[in-house]
């Protein structure tokens, strides 16, 4: 009956950062020494004389150093240069040495005046100098907006914050290293070169996607101008590494308001702001958003981030959707890869978009009514191909669409419940293994043998990170 009412209803009735490879590259085991001893020397304070003094020493000191590296970043801590610890290290990030959590910067220095002001000292002539102004003005309210603190722009040499664009060694005893490395740094509180924010002129500076967009990596600096050191959370702004977010929907992450309010208080404003919280893995009340099996891997989306298991590899990692895809959307509602043709479906809204491997195909985003949606289906709850044909599932209701024919199958949406026996509740996402269909519906997963028509096996959705 509450089918048949969900029918009746309807009837009348959503810098291009460098991409990560899904495999790193390997190295000689010289190489990736190498690589590991100079990005430790830069981010985690290891000594070269230390190194080099004994082999024994040498050789404690790298492990332990690269130890504390892999705990910072949630990676498997072997103290061994492994393929995603080097993936890790090659992604372009900030200049500034890595610490933990929100913390503040080592001493706790901060400003002892809250009304700030800032200088432009120079532009970078890839963009306009009011496109730089705009980003740096918008980067401020960042901080402005979850603080007591405030930001005016002057002309005079005595500004507190003093932002410039400069080439490899420019006198701070901090050089920059050319494009796609160090993007940018800034120095802690202070007198003198305190509170300075510099950006690397060899990269591509944008107000866009593409390059590096230079609103989020100014708002990362400003965060250290003002006494915050680097996040381990990878949800948060102070996180070391690049990520891209929309910037004209960008609100700032709770562990980010947590930070700057420890240090100055909280806002002025009569409601307090809140962010978003990054999603934990082993969350007992964590839901997915979509699921989706891609060349033998399988990926669990959640807001803009995702999760991605692979049968060989024990520790899954929190990547954003933006650094694989700057061009999708977060907030992803459902996904499926069509295994014969080597493509994989994304959902959002009334739109779809198509990618072969990790490619975004040409002229997407497209309309979901291509697939013969009648107009009152304006979104995807979740979907999943099976034997060349596509599952959609809507509220309780499912459509069954023939790839072959590219067209849907004649007498549907049915009713979920009563064409898979056990599956009461409205479905989140969904992906098929071995000829059984992975309800993911609320903090719980079931697993439906498409062949006995029945449930199998249920359990909490986050046993599929590897939860306990």
């Amino acid at each position: 009956m509450l089918c048949l009412k969900i029918l009746v209803f309807l009837l009348f009735l959503h810098a291009q950062p460098a991409k990560p490879s899904p495999i790193p590259s390997e190295s000689s085991e010289d190489q990736s020494t190498q690589i590991a001893q100079n990005y430790l020397e830069k981010f985690y304070h290891l000594q070269v004389k230390n190194y080099r003094s004994s082999i024994q020493n040498s050789t404690d000191m790298f492990v332990e150093k690269l130890k504390e590296m892999q705990h910072f970043f949630g990676l498997n801590v072997t103290g061994k240069p492994n393929a995603e610890t080097l993936e890790m290290m090659k992604r372009p990030r900030c200049g500034v040495p890595d610490s933990g959590e929100y913390m503040m910067t080592p001493g706790n220095p901060k400003w002892k005046h809250t009304s700030l002001t800032y200088r432009i000292v120079n532009y970078t002539p890839q963009l306009f100098q009011a496109d730089v102004e705009t980003a740096i003005e918008k980067a401020f309210q960042v901080w402005s907006g979850a603080s007591p603190l405030t930001f005016t722009r002057t002309t005079e040499k005595e500004a507190d914050i003093n932002i410039g664009f400069f080439h490899r060694d420019h006198g701070d005893n901090s050089p920059f290293d050319g494009p796609n490395g160090i993007l940018a740094h800034a120095f802690q509180p202070g007198q003198g070169i305190g509170g300075d924010a510099h950006f690397d002129a060899e990269e591509i500076w944008t107000v866009s996607s593409k390059g590096y967009n230079l609103f989020l990596v100014a708002a990362h600096e400003f965060g250290h101008s003002l006494g915050l050191s680097h996040s381990t959370d990878p949800g948060a702004l102070m996180y070391p590494n690049y990520a891209f977010s929309d910037p004209n929907t960008y609100s700032l992450p709770q562990d980010d308001i947590n930070g700057i309010q420890a240090i100055y208080g909280p806002s002025n404003n009569p409601i307090q702001p809140t962010g978003p919280s990054t999603p934990t893995a082993c969350d007992p009340r964590l839901t997915f958003d979509a699921v989706t099996t891609l060349r033998g891997e399988i990926f669990f989306f959640k807001d803009k981030f995702f999760w991605r298991r692979h049968p060989q590899q024990q520790v899954l990692d929190l990547n954003f959707i933006s650094l694989f895809w700057p061009s999708l959307p977060n907030g992803i509602q459902a996904a499926y890869e069509d295994s014969d043709k080597d493509l994989v479906f994304i959902f959002k809204g009334n739109h779809y978009w198509v990618m072969n491997g990790y490619d975004i195909q040409q002229g997407y985003p497209r309309d979901i009514s291509n697939f013969g949606f009648p107009s009152t289906v304006r979104a995807i709850d979740a979907a999943v191909f099976y034997r060349g044909k596509t599952y959609f599932f809507v509220n309780n209701l499912f459509w069954r669409y023939d790839n072959r024919r590219q067209s849907m199958d004649q007498g549907f949406p049915k009713c979920t419940s009563i064409a898979f026996p056990g599956i009461r509740s409205r479905i989140d996402a969904v992906f098929q293994e071995n000829n059984v269909f992975l309800f993911f519906s609320g903090p719980n997963y079931y697993a439906f043998d498409f062949t006995a028509q029945r449930v199998i096996r249920h359990g909490r959705s986050n046993l599929w990170l590897n939860c306990r």
